[in-house]
């Protein structure tokens, strides 16, 4: 597996979560707040992306690290 080569610096206190592409590249989405974050991530599960989550970073860490449900 190739090394994974992030060409950017986390925010503190933002939402991430990634979407996995064919292959070996993923992209990884920002959102400043919890609530914008979960819905995007929701619609991309909805229709059909591989997404992972991964969830607030505090500087050092992610944090709230738990997968949001899909109703």
């Amino acid at each position: 597996m190739a090394k994974r080569n992030k060409k950017f610096d986390f925010g503190d206190g933002n939402y991430y979560f990634e979407i996995k592409n064919t292959g070996l590249s993923s992209i990884t989405i920002k959102r400043d707040s919890k609530k914008d974050a979960v819905y995007t991530y929701l619609n991309y599960k909805r229709v059909g992306k591989n997404c992972s989550w991964l969830g607030k970073w505090d500087g050092k860490k992610f944090t709230d690290e738990k997968e949001p449900a899909l109703n």
